[in-house]
């Protein structure tokens, strides 16, 4: 299902719309899941090198997460 305005510009793409939707919502889950990760690594004190990759992964999941909506409504406009 296609949305149009203008013409032959494409304003809402239905199929494309879906699948970018779902894996910036499995990146906020993991994000979330890192952030905890990160929390209780730091609480413990036990593996410093854990604690610093659980941090990175939480920004990386996140940041990510942000920017696949961006750039696909810069891609579709």
């Amino acid at each position: 299902m296609k949305f149009f305005i203008e013409g032959e510009r494409i304003l809402f793409n239905v199929e494309t719309a879906g699948w970018h939707v779902i894996i910036s919502v499995l990146l906020i889950i993991f994000s979330f899941y890192f952030t905890l990760t990160f929390i209780e690594n730091l609480h413990k004190g036990e593996d410093e090198r854990v604690t610093k990759q659980s941090k990175l992964a939480a920004i990386i999941c996140f940041g990510i997460a942000l920017v696949i909506p961006f750039l696909i409504a810069l891609i579709t406009k």
